[in-house]
């Protein structure tokens, strides 16, 4: 199986943020944070441990980390892990996952790569390391067909985005800046009125009249469509090969370095629950929003499941140079300063697991260990 695939039909949900220009930016979840996940399966009787007791991973209820949702919640992580027993914690927000992992609440997390570039960059280097990719796309423009019929029609109009200098927000001001148009990033003003919505309240501004679109992740955006919202633009049509990464893997520096068969163990299950998930789609999307149910208290209907999981990939691949774009794109903007990101990758965990199963190495773009 190659490194990615596209499922027919795929998960998504919220993003990560990206870090401004001294200030923290979270991530918007369907979660509260830091909260146990008690239904999770059992380590076997006998099984064998591992040089650590227990490995604690975070994640968000959210379907850009379906690889985690159905991994924990099916067992495959804990089968790899043996003996050595998984304990999940679920966030809102990636900032607060990222204290989590500096405070070593938890050793391993999935998340955004705006919140893992953060945590990097104020830690000089020394907080934590990407370890492997988990998923990309995922994000749309979606508009009010009745006043937006065409791209230049956007001109004028007010489209919100999930948070100021968050994914979204920074991918939508660099498309404002590739069309010519002017928009003060602080402010959102300008050709285009910028309007920072949080996603749990974007459907009932659509709803109100008070926005005409939004530039917004899944499953929001399959939540405006139910509204009567049209898609204008998938993001993942502007990146080479369609593909940019939404959900990373991390790991504390400390932990790795102390426990790296802990780790290896954790991305044999990362590939081979990305591999179960392209091989029983259905019953991968069945699974991830059964966790969902359990972890946020809600299900998505199947008018919002079924097109948000269409829209994304599970990606063993970190899409490295994506990041740098990404963060590239914050700095034109004005929101971020130039990080220094050398060493932010380690991969060959990763790539000694993809060896081993017969899959194509990935690449750090430069920005690995050395």
């Amino acid at each position: 199986m190659p490194a990615t695939r596209i499922l027919s039909r795929r998960r998504i949900t919220t993003l990560a943020a990206v870090p401004l220009l001294a200030v923290v930016v979270t991530s918007c979840g369907y979660g509260s944070d830091a909260e146990k996940d008690e239904k999770k399966p059992a380590v076997a009787a006998g099984a064998k441990k591992l040089s650590a007791d227990t490995v604690k991973i975070g994640y968000f209820p959210n379907l850009t980390h379906a690889t985690a949702l159905v991994g924990i919640q099916d067992g495959l992580f804990q089968k790899e892990l043996g003996g050595t027993k998984v304990a999940p914690s679920t966030f809102n927000a990636g900032p607060s996952e990222i204290e989590a992992l500096n405070a070593g609440s938890i050793d391993i997390g999935f998340i955004g790569p705006s919140p893992a570039i953060n945590g990097y960059v104020q830690t000089k280097g020394k907080s934590l390391r990407i370890i492997g990719g988990s998923a990309s796309g995922g994000v749309k423009l979606v508009v009010n067909p009745k006043k937006i019929k065409t791209l230049d029609d956007l001109k004028g109009k007010k489209i919100a985005t999930p948070q100021l200098g968050n994914t979204q927000d920074v991918a939508f001001l660099n498309w404002i800046s590739e069309k010519g148009w002017k928009v003060d990033a602080q402010s959102g003003k300008g050709d285009v009125s910028v309007v920072r919505t949080d996603n749990k309240i974007t459907p009932d501004a659509y709803k109100a009249g008070s926005i005409d679109g939004a530039w917004v992740p899944e499953p929001t955006a399959s939540k405006l469509v139910a509204e009567g919202a049209k898609v204008l633009l998938n993001e993942s049509d502007l990146w080479p090969d369609k593909q940019f990464v939404i959900t990373n893997i991390i790991v504390s520096q400390k932990f790795l370095s102390a426990h790296p068969d802990v780790v290896e163990a954790v991305l044999r299950g990362s590939v081979k629950t990305n591999a179960w998930i392209n091989a029983n789609e259905d019953q991968a999307k069945a699974s991830a929003n059964e966790a969902l149910k359990t972890l946020s208290g809600k299900a998505l209907p199947p008018e919002v499941l079924d097109p948000a999981w269409e829209s994304i990939k599970v990606t063993n691949d970190p899409l490295a140079s994506t990041l740098q774009s990404e963060a590239d794109h914050a700095v034109k903007a004005g929101l971020l300063e130039k990080p220094d990101l050398a060493g932010i990758y380690d991969l060959g965990p990763l790539n000694k697991v993809l060896k081993a199963a017969g899959e194509p190495e990935v690449a750090d773009a430069g920005l690995g260990v050395k």
